[in-house]
């Protein structure tokens, strides 16, 4: 609320005129800074941090795609033993959309390391040829950040392939502890705060909500 608002000598009238003036200031310092913007290519995307909503996130922006009918390719790394709401979505829509659910779970669910690295290679190869693919506009690697902090991948190799990306390809990475290397090389890094998780209240992962 600005000083126009708590001044008790004005009436309703001068409190929006004078809320019109500053709007009207706001949009045109607004109209100036985005005149300065005119560049557009395809993002290299993070979604990182212990909070939720990393995933959830990245559909959202496969979400607006879709209604831009632009294609999208999907790999899961790690979730592809979970049956998801997004994923019975989305295979409604499989002229825009290639969802490949690799993963066989967090590695404590496997616990055969060797079946996991065998996993994310077959994943990574699958990812690799979606990047390759000039029909895609966006490529989604969910989880990817997990298996690149357990060395299942050669860091190197990955975030190289990464920062070559097609120009107009946008690629999207979630996943808990992004590597300093490709944090370094993201355009757009979002690191998810962890306030408050009904978890440690002993709620259960429940249908709509963490799946």
């Amino acid at each position: 609320m600005g000083p126009a608002m708590s001044d008790p000598g004005l009436d309703e009238a001068e409190v929006n005129a004078r809320h019109h003036e500053r709007m009207q200031r706001r949009q045109a310092a607004r109209a100036r800074v985005l005149a300065t913007k005119t560049e557009e290519r395809g993002l290299l995307i993070v979604h990182t941090g212990a909070g939720k909503g990393k995933s959830t996130a990245a559909f959202g922006m496969v979400l607006r795609c879709l209604g831009h009918n632009m294609r999208v390719g999907i790999v899961q790394f790690v979730k592809g033993a979970w049956q998801t709401g997004e994923r019975m979505v989305l295979a409604r829509f499989p002229d825009l959309v290639t969802c490949r659910a690799m993963g066989e779970g967090f590695t404590w669910d496997t616990q055969d390391r060797a079946r996991d690295i065998a996993a994310a290679h077959a994943a990574w190869d699958a990812a690799q040829a979606m990047i390759a693919d000039p029909t895609y506009r966006l490529v989604l690697l969910d989880e990817l950040n997990i298996v690149l902090r357990y060395d299942y991948l050669p860091r190197d190799e990955v975030i190289g392939a990464l920062k070559a990306k097609p120009r107009d390809l946008h690629i999207v990475v979630t996943g808990r502890n992004a590597p300093a290397e490709l944090v370094e090389a993201a355009d757009l890094v979002t690191d998810m705060t962890l306030v408050k998780h009904p978890f440690r209240a002993g709620v259960k992962a429940q249908q709509g909500i963490e799946f």
